[in-house]
């Protein structure tokens, strides 16, 4: 236990941090990169580059020192740290090195302000935290190695089909290249995969959720290639997926992680609203149900720019259309010409709850939110408004900050 002393102090930095503090974790990052350059093959370096990582963490620290009395209202990020930890493959031995560069950087950052003191207190702070972490961390290790077909670290996946879903979004269908199983996992769930980025000269990391239903012999990955846009350059693993992974290909696939996934201990009505390739998670919860021939109430409400971008449309119309309980709303921002309405899309523009509220909102559902950062502001916004309460929506973001991937 932190003394009231230690913690009195690290409270005390919360407001420096607040305006320091992507200052300090550039100087963290950068640092760290610099004396332990083996670490970046863990580190996504799109986010380093385009800062996401940096205010991320600093997000987190500065949170961390104004709850130091009480760290246990940040446990649902740091379930989600955790997951992302054991999914990138962090071990306890790394927390010592990233220690090392954070105290030193406070000292180097803050300068005279940094007393031995102070120091001390973000010392005992930080070891406290990182304590917590790798139990938590252990705990999730000992469970992905202990299940069947379970694994811990990278495993070889060999490409056993590849299925353009879109104009963007590609399906890969991956099978252990050791013969072995596929293990259980949650709907909605993810794997990390990593690819060797010549340009870089480093293996590069990334999450992709689950698009499939668990309790088959292999996984489906769905990636959406990431073009260039007008400051963001264009995503190195997603194309270098796109193009340069084939059938019969091998990956290096992480064990199942995430803590966004379907409620399997409850029985409530489910709502799936997805924007873009937030769907790929979506798919699987609803793929599942259907698998189990769970007859509750399912709602799949998804919205994207047009039909040249719409993935897995046939497939989610065969399910509206075969299952009385399934019923689908899909939004175009564009309509073009010949598109179709029931068929293609159902309403124009983005998702707008409101209008659809007798179709969307369901007494005593569950609510699962994915997709861009905006997107998901928007319907976290629009079902508070219309009367659901916190407790029953569910997000999931990718990224950090939406870098490309």
């Amino acid at each position: 236990m932190l003394s009231p002393q230690t913690r009195e102090l690290v409270k005390a930095t919360a407001p420096v941090l607040k305006t320091h503090g992507v200052a300090l974790t550039k100087h963290f990052y950068a640092r760290m990169f610099e004396h332990n350059p083996e670490l970046k093959h863990i580190f996504n370096q799109a986010h380093q580059a385009g800062g996401q990582q940096q205010h991320a963490l600093a997000g987190a620290v500065t949170a961390y020192a104004e709850h130091i009395e009480d760290p246990s209202v940040l446990m649902p990020v740091v379930t989600r740290i955790v997951h992302k930890h054991v999914s990138l493959g962090i071990r306890p031995e790394h927390y010592a090195i990233v220690g090392k560069h954070l105290l030193a950087s406070i000292r180097e950052v803050l300068g005279e302000a940094a007393t031995d003191e102070l120091v001390d207190a973000w010392g005992a702070a930080y070891g406290q935290l990182a304590d917590l972490l790798i139990a938590e961390e252990a705990r999730l290790y000992a469970e992905s190695a202990n299940k069947p077909g379970g694994w811990t670290g990278w495993r070889a996946f060999r490409v056993v089909g590849k299925q353009p879903e879109s104009a963007e979004i590609t399906s890969f269908y991956l099978a252990p290249a050791d013969g072995g199983t596929v293990p259980a996992y949650r709907p909605g769930q993810y794997v990390s995969v990593r690819v060797y980025v010549p340009e870089l000269g480093l293996m590069q990391p990334r999450q992709y959720s689950l698009s499939d239903a668990p309790g088959q012999d292999r996984l489906r990955i769905s990636v959406k290639r990431e073009a260039a846009g007008h400051q963001t350059p264009a995503g190195r693993v997603s194309n270098a997926l796109h193009d340069r992974l084939e059938e019969g290909g091998v990956l290096d696939v992480a064990p199942p992680q995430g803590d966004f996934h379907l409620r399997e201990d409850s029985d409530a009505p489910v709502v799936l609203l997805s924007g873009g390739v937030g769907l790929t998670p979506m798919v699987s919860i609803l793929n599942h149900l259907v698998r189990a021939d769970d007859g509750r109430q399912i709602r799949f409400v998804h919205g994207c720019r047009n039909r040249s971008v719409h993935a897995m449309k046939d497939h989610i119309n065969g399910i509206a259309a075969e299952r009385g309980n399934v019923r689908k709303a899909v939004f175009y921002e564009e309509v073009g010409h010949g598109d179709e309405p029931g068929r293609d899309y159902d309403y124009q523009g983005r998702v707008d709850l409101h209008a659809i509220r007798d179709e969307a909102i369901v007494p005593g559902a569950d609510y699962y939110l994915c997709g861009p950062a905006a997107f998901m502001r928007a319907q976290r916004e629009a079902l508070q408004g219309l009367g659901v309460a916190e407790d029953r929506i569910h997000a999931e973001a990718f990224g950090t900050g939406g870098a490309p991937a």
